[in-house]
This record gives C-alpha cells, structure tokens and sequence, in this order.
C-alpha cells in the first residue's frame, strides 16, 4: 500500500460539491481510501487573474495504485465531471483539476520527471492553495526535503480563506 497526497480544486458550478463528488469517484472501486481530508478553502485564481476564486482541498489518500494509475483515474474523475482539457485555458476556469502532489511507497517517496507525471509535484511549493490545506493535515509531511507546516509558514497565504464546514 502506498499513500498519495492529492490537490483539488474548482471554480465553475458548484466547486464544494464537485469536489465531495471527486473524491467519493476517487475511492468508488476500492484502489483508493481516503485517510485525512483537509477543509475547503476559498482561494484567488493563480495563473489567471481573469476567472472566479477557486475552492480548493488537499487530500491524503492510501492506495494500491501506481502513480501513474492514480494519475489516469484523476483525470477519468475529472472527465466524469465536466472537466474538457481539450477546451480550457492554461491555469482557467474548470469544473475540477486533481493533482498528485507527493506520493510515497514501501520503498519511500517517488521521485519522477516525466511529461505526463513529475514528483513531488514541481510547483507545489510556490502554491499557497495547496500548502495551506495540506499543512492542516499532514503538517509533518516532507515535499522534498522540507516539512510542509515550513512551507506553509513561508508563502503568502492573502486571500485564502478557510470555509465553514457544510
């Protein structure tokens, strides 16, 4: 069994509930089980400016998958909700984007750099709406060699707000 720290976000429809949605299509079959869930988080655009806030999450999630099996049920999750990556704008609007942040295994944390998949996930430290989630759940996780509550701890975090639990 390995274990996935996920990315999720959305700023078109009803973000809460696509990415409820996302994460329960995620753990549907079984392969995936989720083990820590950070609250929904209010966030400006990063990208491009021009589009609605963004809800994001992070999730930790153990799994029997491989990276790149994970990857490819991510975007099977996406499609499934609305997301056309064929139609959309770099860093625009969508329905849902899931991102593998970190993934770890018996051996320890992979590390890959492939056009399809790069881990960590390379702009992960430059984003506040992905350290801020994570660092209210796995505060003590490394992305790299650095603990993410330190990372955290160093990114302009204006704008992001925590949203009230549904």
């Amino acid at each position: 069994m390995a274990d996935a720290v996920l990315s999720l976000g959305g700023n078109l429809g009803e973000p809460r509930a696509t990415l409820a949605r996302a994460l329960d299509l995620l753990c549907a079959d079984g392969t995936v089980r989720l083990v820590a869930r950070s609250a929904d988080y209010r966030t400006p655009p990063w990208g491009d400016p021009d589009q609605p806030d963004f809800v994001n999450l992070c999730a930790v999630v153990a799994t029997t998958r491989t990276p790149r099996d994970l990857l490819a049920l991510a975007r099977t999750v996406e499609t499934a909700l609305g997301r056309d990556r064929g139609r959309e704008r770099r860093w625009g609007p969508r329905t849902v984007d899931i991102d593998i942040v970190s993934y770890r295994d018996a051996a320890g944390e992979v590390v890959m750099d492939a056009p399809d998949l790069a881990l960590p996930h390379p702009r992960a430290v430059e984003r506040a709406f992905v350290l801020v989630p994570l660092a209210e759940i796995a505060p003590d996780r490394l992305i790299g060699d650095t603990r993410v509550r330190d990372l955290a701890a160093r990114i302009d975090a204006g704008g992001i707000v925590r949203l009230p639990s549904k």
